[in-house]
């Protein structure tokens, strides 16, 4: 196994357990906060997906299906390439109000098909690849990845204890 089929298989993974995550929840349960700056399982599934979204098409030298698919009409959120969460406040966390889990989901699973057969072909060479000139030391195709990895994981756990606090008070 190469690092591409590595990364295809542990982000195949994770968006599994992001969409059996979104299963079942109403939107009030996507939009649950445990506190008024935290986090819901909508915003956290929306920023994941997105920032996989960006940085994988910007990987690949395409365009983002945010757009091309129509994702953001479908959440009903601005056409923006360049949002994908970061520096969001805790007002824009709490005004992105889903139509429902199945959407947030299916936007996870296209980003999610469109990453693996990217990572599928990827050599071990072109990890060293630079993408992005603007940082110091410029960032490789690897370092992105490690990067996605790394977020992905960490908000699809965030994803799922929150779920998990829902369930409590069901």
């Amino acid at each position: 196994m190469n690092v591409g089929d590595f990364a295809a298989d542990t982000l195949g993974r994770m968006a599994t357990r992001l969409i059996s995550d979104l299963e079942g929840l109403t939107v009030d349960e996507l939009c649950y906060r445990p506190d008024p700056e935290a986090n819901t399982i909508a915003w956290l599934a929306w920023h994941v997906t997105r920032v996989q979204d960006h940085h994988m098409a910007h990987m690949e030298g395409r365009d983002q299906l945010w757009v091309d698919e129509g994702w953001d009409v479908k959440l009903g959120m601005p056409s923006d390439l360049d949002d994908h969460g970061y520096g969001h406040t805790s007002e824009q966390v709490g005004a992105f109000v889903p139509p429902d889990g199945a959407t947030l989901a299916a936007y996870q699973r296209a980003v999610s098909e469109r990453t693996i057969k990217y990572l599928g072909g990827l050599s071990d060479d072109e990890l060293g690849r630079v993408i992005d000139r603007s940082w110091d030391p410029p960032v490789t195709v690897g370092v992105r990845l490690a990067s996605v990895v790394n977020e992905t994981a960490q908000h699809i756990g965030q994803v799922s204890y929150v779920r998990g606090l829902v369930e409590r008070t069901r």
